[in-house]
C-alpha cells in the first residue's frame, strides 16, 4: 500500500543520494532543497514501500485495521486517534494551506523546514499531520523485535546497545512535559539522536529546539494511550516497541544515508 504519491524508487533515490546527504545540515533550511529533490517522484522503477521520505497534505488510508495493533493499542483508541484527531489535523492543514497560499503539490516537508514563516495554525496542523502520517507508517501488526543491518549497527555505535537506545527513547517520552512526541532522528552529522518536541512540533521545523530528519516517532499525547493505559505513559512507551515496523524504519535510514 502506497503511503504517499511522493514515495520514491529506492534505486533512483540512491542515485541522487550524494546530493541529498550533502544537504543534511540542520539550520534554517534543515534538510535543504537537494533532499527535497531526492524525495520527488521516482523514475518508473519498482518502489520500496515504507520509505515515507516526503509527505502529502491529505490523510492516507491506514495499512491495517483499527483492531490490528491490539492488545498494545486498542481498536477504539486507534479509530478515535485516526478518524478524529489525525483527520482534524489534515482538514485544518488544508484550510491553512489555502489561506496562506501554499502549493500543496509539493511535499509538506518544504513547509515544515520554513515553519517560522507561517501561522500558528499551519504549525499546529502541519506538524500534527506529518507526525501522524509517520507514526502510522512505522507501526505494524507484525512489528516488534529489533532493528537489523546498518541501522542496528548505527544504534549500537551511538547508544551502546539496542536496550540503551530504548531506555533513552522512553525517557524522552516520559519526561516530555504535557503533550508531545519522542523521536529518533538522523542529525546534521548523519548520526543518530533521541529527543522530544512539544505539542505537534517536530524536528524538521526550523523553530524546533531539537532538529534532525525523523526516522521514528511516538505520540505521547494522552489521546494516543489513555483508554488502555489511563495515566501510565511509561507502560504505553514500553509496550509500543511490540508494534514498531523496523523494516520501514530501516528502509528510511538506508535511503537517507545512501
Amino acid at each position: 500500500m502506497k503511503k504517499t504519491t511522493w514515495n520514491v524508487s529506492r534505486r533512483s533515490f540512491l542515485q541522487r543520494s550524494t546530493k541529498a546527504t550533502l544537504a543534511l545540515g540542520i539550520g534554517s533550511s534543515v534538510i535543504g532543497s537537494a533532499f527535497l529533490s531526492a524525495c520527488s517522484s521516482g523514475d518508473g522503477e519498482d518502489e520500496e514501500e515504507g520509505v515515507l521520505l516526503a509527505t502529502g497534505f491529505a490523510q492516507t488510508a491506514l495499512a491495517y485495521d483499527y483492531a490490528a495493533l491490539e492488545p498494545h493499542i486498542d481498536a477504539m483508541t486507534m479509530e478515535i486517534h485516526y478518524s478524529k484527531h489525525a483527520a482534524a489535523y489534515a482538514n485544518n492543514l488544508k484550510e491553512a494551506a489555502e489561506e496562506e497560499g501554499v502549493d500543496t503539490s509539493k511535499p509538506l516537508e518544504e513547509v515544515l523546514m520554513s515553519m517560522s514563516k507561517y501561522s500558528t495554525k499551519m504549525r499546529n496542523n502541519g506538524g500534527g499531520h506529518y507526525n501522524h502520517e509517520l507514526f502510522w507508517s512505522t507501526m505494524s501488526p507484525d512489528g516488534g523485535g529489533a532493528p537489523s543491518g546498518a541501522l542496528a549497527a548505527a544504534i549500537d555505535a551511538q547508544f551502546g546497545s539496542y536496550d540503551a537506545f530504548k531506555e533513552a527513547f522512553e525517557t524522552a517520552g516520559k519526561t516530555r512535559f504535557g503533550s508531545g512526541w519522542a523521536w529518533l532522528v538522523l542529525d546534521k552529522n548523519k548520526g543518530l539522536a533521541v529527543g522530544s518536541t512539544p505539542n505537534q512540533d517536530n524536528p524538521l521545523m526550523d523553530l524546533s529546539d531539537f532538529q534532525g530528519i525523523p526516522l521514528l516517532g511516538n505520540d505521547v499525547w494522552e489521546h494516543a494511550y489513555y483508554l488502555n493505559y489511563t495515566s501510565d505513559r511509561a507502560g504505553y512507551l514500553s509496550n509500543w516497541w511490540n508494534l514498531v515496523n523496523w523494516k520501514a524504519v530501516e528502509a528510511r535510514y538506508v535511503a537517507l544515508m545512501g
